[in-house]
């Protein structure tokens, strides 16, 4: 598979192209609805570029795609407690059914990466909620 070449269908009006950043948006979305994610994992270029304001939103997402099929990598956090399988699993689904159903093209594989795992806790805008010795200021 070659990610230069763009998806395309041809009319009877003209050509249809789908772009792989459009792709990699998608699988991106469909990532982030899985309870259990905390966030897609980027590289450095584009942790950078997200700090500078610029949003990315395939960010964590590689995609191969060819003229009927795509081929997905994922690299993802997960929160710290729960089962990584099931999520990973679930990404898999949800990313293959997103892409199927959005673009046609057949999805032959959801690559799941779990780069990290994050504890997650509860924070309360409450003061009085806050324990007195995690108060910063009183």
């Amino acid at each position: 598979m070659d990610s230069v070449i763009d998806h395309y269908d041809r009319t009877e009006l003209g050509k249809i192209e789908i772009a792989p950043e459009v792709i990699e948006i998608i699988a991106g979305l469909a990532a982030g609805e899985i309870d259990g994610v905390v966030q897609l994992s980027g590289n450095l270029v584009g942790d950078l570029a997200e700090r500078f304001g610029r949003k990315n939103l395939g960010k964590g997402v590689r995609v191969d795609i060819g003229q009927k099929e795509a081929a997905i990598d994922i690299s993802v956090v997960i929160e710290f407690g729960r089962r990584i399988p099931d999520v990973a699993g679930n990404i898999q689904e949800n990313v293959q059914k997103a892409i199927e159903s959005m673009t046609g093209l057949h999805v032959v594989e959801v690559n799941v990466h779990v780069v990290d795992v994050e504890f997650t806790e509860k924070e309360s805008d409450d003061p009085a909620e806050i324990p007195e010795e995690k108060q910063r200021v009183r």
